[in-house]
């Protein structure tokens, strides 16, 4: 959901960092949490990580609510969820870059730090504009504790300890996910949508505090000055990254189908080819460009990051809008919502797991493939729902066909994206693909949605909605229909190496 089903490969895919963050122990200070209280510091690293995962969840649901409260128009409320995506995509590489210069400890704090006040703006928010400042900003805590947290972890353990540690860390995302479905429907019947952000500040608090006390002040020292290149913030090239995305997810949001006003569109354009200039004149002169360009010559990485964000973008604009289809025209409560999207949280996991498999058998082509043709068959299926239809069999096959092929379709995205990179790089392409899943996240955000408002006139309930919603499903089937083809005509296929995890992205 916009805590979307495949949210779970950002950590499960961050192992891929971990590997290569094995040479930077001796930088942050070896296992030094290895001695009285080996764990401890896991503890508090997985706390606060799944707060992270548990808000983007039960934001989903707390949605219609949220838009009522505050009076979004329409075609704005989507900006709750893009905002944070945007932020959180832009910067992740900078925030890795941040853990490399300054250490993961006081990275991780500030990351935590930000995203507790953040989440305390986030639930006090007088109105839109607010609300939508203040989750840019649990973007920009989410960017810099996620990077800085996983660098601690392959800091502080090593050998089984490590594996454990990691095995963890991935275990997070899918309990957060199903945790949140429920919590956020809970929370928001019960109490308002501003819980949903307000029970992150004593969580918060408590981890920040404990933080200091259990994290190895060497593991948080700066360990990376001179070395390999990342020897400053590349500044320059994340505001023309980020201001080029805002921009162009501002113009779809605001044009409908993404035709009209093309100020904003043009403006996108203008600050994307500014941002791929700057990094190519860094990379040249020797500086610290936030995206070496160098890595997209792996015709692997740049066929795996694509086909992620794609389906990414996919997978989440039908789930956003099967949220607003439940609460708006089928009248379901946040609790009910949150129930009913359980089963197909559950089924990606499970698709996920079977992926893992199956994929050291039929390589990763086969089964992008025929992820893609599941999404695309959920999504046809979810474009026949009626207001007479109900949940069954109105929504869950089609969106227990959407969480099984997003369960297949993401590992194998990430397994290709990373199957031709060398060790050297591994960290830097798994950041790409993370940053490719979100901004993804944020273009289906804005893009399907303004679908559904083109037909529906802006409507967020009734038979305005419910046609808005089947002309938006059926074009998410058929961008699910072309991603099948050109994965089997495109895609790299690829088998994860011996002893390596396979997680959603």
């Amino acid at each position: 959901m916009p805590g979307h089903f495949g949210r779970a490969s950002d950590h499960r895919g961050g192992r891929a960092i971990a590997l290569d963050l094995l040479e930077r122990r001796e930088r942050y200070g070896g296992a030094s949490g290895e001695g009285r209280r080996p764990w401890t510091a896991l503890v508090v690293l997985c706390v606060a990580q799944f707060m992270v995962i548990l808000d983007m969840t039960v934001t989903s649901i707390a949605l219609p609510s949220i838009g009522r409260s505050l009076g979004f128009a329409p075609a704005d409320l989507q900006w709750v969820v893009t905002s944070y995506l945007l932020a959180t995509g832009g910067l992740t590489l900078l925030g890795g870059r941040a853990a490399d210069l300054f250490g993961g400890r006081r990275t991780f704090s500030l990351g935590l730090a930000v995203f507790t006040l953040a989440s305390l703006a986030s639930g006090l928010a007088p109105g839109a504009a607010a609300l939508v400042a203040a989750r840019s900003v649990q973007g920009l805590g989410a960017a810099l504790l996620t990077p800085s947290a996983l660098a601690l972890i392959t800091a502080t353990y090593t050998g089984a300890r490590r594996a454990t540690a990691l095995s963890a860390w991935g275990a997070l995302a899918g309990g957060g996910l199903a945790t949140g479905v429920l919590l956020g429907g809970v929370l928001t019947s019960a109490l308002g949508w501003r819980s949903v952000f307000l029970i992150n500040v004593p969580v918060g608090v408590v981890a920040l505090a404990a933080a200091w006390h259990v994290l190895a002040t060497r593991a948080g020292s700066a360990g990376a000055r001179g070395h390999g290149g990342a020897g400053r913030l590349d500044l320059r090239g994340t505001v023309l990254a980020v201001g080029g995305l805002a921009a162009l997810v501002y113009g779809i949001s605001r044009s409908g189908w993404g035709l009209g006003r093309t100020g904003p569109l043009a403006a996108a354009v203008v600050l994307l080819a500014a941002f791929a200039l700057a990094e190519y004149r860094a990379e040249r002169g020797g500086g610290s460009p936030l995206v070496p360009l160098r890595v997209f010559r792996s015709r692997s990485l740049t066929f795996g990051g694509l086909a992620l964000l794609a389906a990414t973008g996919t997978q989440v604009g039908v789930v956003l809008l099967s949220s607003l289809f439940l609460q708006g025209v089928l009248g379901a409560s946040a609790v009910r919502a949150g129930v009913e999207f359980l089963p197909p949280v559950i089924i990606t996991g499970l698709g996920a797991g079977l992926a893992a498999h199956l994929m050291r058998k039929a390589g990763s082509r086969v089964l992008a493939v025929a992820g893609f043709a599941l999404m695309a068959a959920g999504a046809l299926w979810l474009s026949r729902a009626t207001a007479g239809s109900g949940y069954w069999p109105g929504l869950l096959p089609g969106l227990a066909l959407l969480g099984a092929g997003s369960g297949l379709a993401f590992p194998s995205a990430q397994v290709t994206g990373l199957s031709k990179v060398g060790a050297q790089e591994s960290g830097l392409a798994s950041g790409l693909l993370t940053t490719m899943h979100e901004i993804g996240a944020a273009l289906g955000a804005a893009i399907f949605p303004a679908i559904a408002a083109g037909v529906s006139g802006f409507a967020l309930h009734g038979a305005g909605f419910a046609a808005g919603y089947r002309h938006a499903l059926l074009v998410a089937a058929a961008v699910a229909v072309a991603l099948a083809v050109l994965a089997a005509v495109a895609l790299p296929s690829a088998r994860p190496q011996p002893g390596t995890t396979v997680g959603m992205h």
